[in-house]
């Protein structure tokens, strides 16, 4: 099974059979064995990682958001992450440890949409204590995949 899920995390597009032939097994046990990883959401979904500076039309804004959260009483931390996750414009939530609790991937049409979220919608939530914004500016590598080879240094090196 960790072979088959180490397979699909590196290319979601391998079929069964592509697996299969990789692993030197049947089909028939390599389609068995993902069915039951989706049955027991081990596998979640399949995701395309998209280089949007090469789509031509909309362009999302992504924030990531530090945000420092004091947890409910008896509940932990999971009752404030959900109350947060659930906002559509909230495309990931981790827990995490260090100076803030919760890390957040925003998403919206332009960064005064993400602004306002964060100003009108998250920071006023109760147990929010605070929040810090950072916008993407330039996308270097997703999920191990890299997007741009690095060019040489093409400034002139100064001589005096």
């Amino acid at each position: 099974m960790k072979e088959i899920i180490e397979l699909l995390e590196q290319n979601a597009k391998l079929s069964a059979e592509d697996i299969a032939k990789i692993l030197k097994r049947d089909v028939k046990s390599v389609k068995s064995a993902i069915g039951k990883l989706e049955q027991k959401k081990v596998i979640l979904g399949y995701k395309a990682i998209i280089n949007e500076d090469r789509v031509e039309g909309f362009k999302p804004v992504r924030a990531i958001v530090e945000v420092q959260v004091a947890p409910k009483r008896n509940l932990g931390f999971d009752y404030i992450a959900e109350r947060i996750y659930k906002f559509p414009e909230v495309k990931t939530c981790y827990l995490v440890s260090g100076t803030y609790e919760l890390l957040l991937i925003l998403e919206g049409e332009n960064i005064h949409e993400v602004s306002q979220f964060v100003a009108e919608k998250l920071a006023p939530l109760e147990g929010v204590r605070g929040t810090v914004t950072h916008f993407y500016l330039k996308k270097y590598k997703e999920d191990g995949v890299v997007f741009a080879a690095q060019s040489a240094n093409s400034r002139n090196n100064i001589t005096l």
